[in-house]
């Protein structure tokens, strides 16, 4: 096919999917069951991961639950919790494949949801200029491809399932002093796109993926946080996000949906403006003072 070509069909693509995004707007999504599937949730002892688990349970889902810490949530006869005092970063890895090949004896190979929530909060890491981390920038890690590596072939052989990458829209935007944890949250939305893209390019349709990116949330690892635009989330109304991107495949999960505008402005605004509108959007906290008890 020619360029002309390809070009008139793009114009027509193009044309039809705005078509059928309006027509959208007036048809109920249609949402899938969770009851039944088996759901492997890391970081599931606290925050957003625990929320989740406990979400999955209503809806009559199979957990497998992983955590670092031990595990806070409702268990499952396939719950696999350790607990390390150690450098996570030295032992993910281990861990990881340890917990996955215990899985899998254990039943668990037809796992079909996997949400991988291990983020990365660390005093280490967090409130520090760049040139002051050390080693601490070592503290970025990338467990969600370890964990997703895991599990993918059972679900390309069944061409079945649903990755879930928990990112932050601190992937989309920097902030000053978190390098770090910015560097990771750009990692996890680079893997999810391209993730999304390798599996659409194998055929793989039947594999689902969701992103979600939440501004700053009230978990407890910082003391007073406060922001002048926009508000701070609670972890109830980000899961509820989350759980309607799960059962209705959105690919991309923004909390609040508004940051969609966000980022278009980043396209449209002077540089000199987007400085102002940055001050006034940036969260801040008096300290770092490590998780929060959720029992």
């Amino acid at each position: 096919m020619n360029l002309f070509l390809e070009l008139l069909l793009f114009l027509a693509t193009l044309l039809y999917s705005y078509l059928e995004a309006f027509v959208k707007l007036f048809v109920p999504v249609r949402r899938k069951s969770l009851s039944g599937e088996l759901v492997l949730i890391t970081g599931a002892g606290h925050g957003v991961g625990r929320a989740t688990a406990l979400e999955f349970a209503k809806r009559q889902s199979r957990l497998v639950l992983w955590d670092i810490n031990k595990v806070m949530a409702h268990s499952s006869p396939h719950s696999v919790t350790t607990e390390s005092t150690g450098d996570l970063r030295a032992i993910k890895q281990q861990l990881v494949l340890r917990a996955a090949a215990q899985s899998l004896t254990t039943g668990t190979a037809e796992l079909s949801q996997a949400i991988c929530d291990l983020g990365l909060f660390t005093t280490q890491a967090t409130g520090m200029a760049f040139w002051h981390l050390g080693t601490g920038i070592q503290q970025i890690h990338f467990s969600s491809g370890l964990t997703t590596r895991a599990f993918l072939p059972v679900m390309m052989n069944n061409n079945y399932g649903h990755i879930v990458t928990v990112a932050s829209a601190a992937g989309h935007f920097v902030i000053p002093f978190m390098v770090a944890y910015c560097s990771s949250k750009f990692a996890a939305v680079g893997f999810h796109k391209a993730l999304t893209e390798e599996l659409s390019a194998l055929g793989k349709d039947g594999i689902k993926t969701t992103c979600l990116c939440p501004v700053f949330i009230n978990t407890g690892f910082v003391k007073n946080p406060t922001v002048r635009l926009g508000k701070i989330l609670e972890i109830e109304e980000v899961v509820e996000a989350l759980m309607e991107g799960i059962v209705t495949n959105q690919k991309m999960v923004f909390v609040p949906p508004q940051l969609n505008i966000a980022l278009l402005s980043e396209m449209v605004f002077p540089e000199r403006a987007l400085n102002v509108l940055k001050k006034l959007a940036i969260p801040k906290f008096d300290a770092v003072i490590g998780q929060r008890s959720t029992q």
